[in-house]
């Protein structure tokens, strides 16, 4: 009797064979917004797991202290001071690596407020950064990966990006673009050996955000809305990070892992 695999006997030497790595041993690996919070975690995980990270932000301070860090637990890092927004200097910093394996696409804005009260210099800021940095970073890295024949693009997008939010109704819009960026850009690429994927966080407890989440009305709110009861941790983040950057998720391309506590499974 035969099976889509070949015998039973060689369907059960694949049921068998050993995991695939979560190792990224080798790779080079591009983060932004790498300066603090889930940034600034992602490219310690990543160099944890093997891989030369680049860090890149806008504030050299902040990542010159994630690369000693990195360093000081045996890893390899380097900074890349650049403003996302600053498109040609980000093009150019991109495209000078020469070489890129996995690009974690994280740098991104939030602007609290009402429809009503929005200025167009929030809502622009939030678009410059959230979508257009985004395509564009994503733009960057997908060349050097599409001529490499290989890569992983892993966008950040979030719960609101599947979920509409009171009082962050553009900041949700612009999640909501990850999402249909994600996919079609997954579908795009996918022949040319470059997996395009997002992970979509809940509330993180982050230095930026842990007074918002103890305050009883937004982090009480929150809380409710969250299955596991507990708001996320930065560690929560990364772990899937490096999982869909890793050769043990090489057949996920074009969707999200939702990193909700069950909060979109509602």
């Amino acid at each position: 009797m035969t099976n889509e695999l070949g015998t039973d006997g060689q369907a059960a030497d694949e049921a068998g064979a050993a995991l695939p790595s979560m190792r990224v041993d080798g790779q080079v690996a591009l983060v932004t917004g790498a300066g603090r919070g889930i940034g600034a975690g992602c490219a310690r995980a990543l160099a944890a797991a093997g891989a030369e990270v680049i860090a890149m932000s806008r504030t050299p301070a902040e990542l010159d202290a994630v690369v000693a860090r990195i360093e000081s637990d045996g890893g390899r890092a380097r900074s890349l001071v650049c403003d996302v927004t600053d498109i040609e200097a980000m093009q150019a910093a991109v495209a000078g690596l020469g070489r890129l394996d996995i690009c974690v696409n994280n740098a991104g804005i939030g602007r609290p407020g009402s429809l009503l009260s929005y200025t167009p210099d929030d809502i622009q800021a939030m678009l410059d950064v959230n979508c257009k940095a985004m395509v564009l970073v994503a733009q960057a890295a997908a060349r050097l990966m599409v001529e490499q024949g290989r890569g992983v693009i892993v966008n950040l997008s979030s719960t609101f990006g599947k979920n509409g939010r009171p009082l962050n109704s553009v900041y949700s819009a612009t999640k909501h673009f990850v999402e249909g960026f994600t996919k079609s850009t997954a579908v795009e690429l996918a022949p040319k050996g470059v997996r395009v994927v997002a992970v979509g966080p809940t509330a993180i407890d982050t230095p930026m955000t842990h007074d918002r989440l103890q305050d009883p009305a937004v982090g009480g709110d929150l809380l409710a809305r969250i299955p596991l009861g507990r708001f996320g941790q930065v560690s929560d983040v990364v772990g899937a990070v490096v999982f869909l950057a890793s050769p043990a998720a090489s057949l996920i391309t074009g969707t999200t892992l939702m990193v909700d506590g069950g909060w979109t499974a509602q």
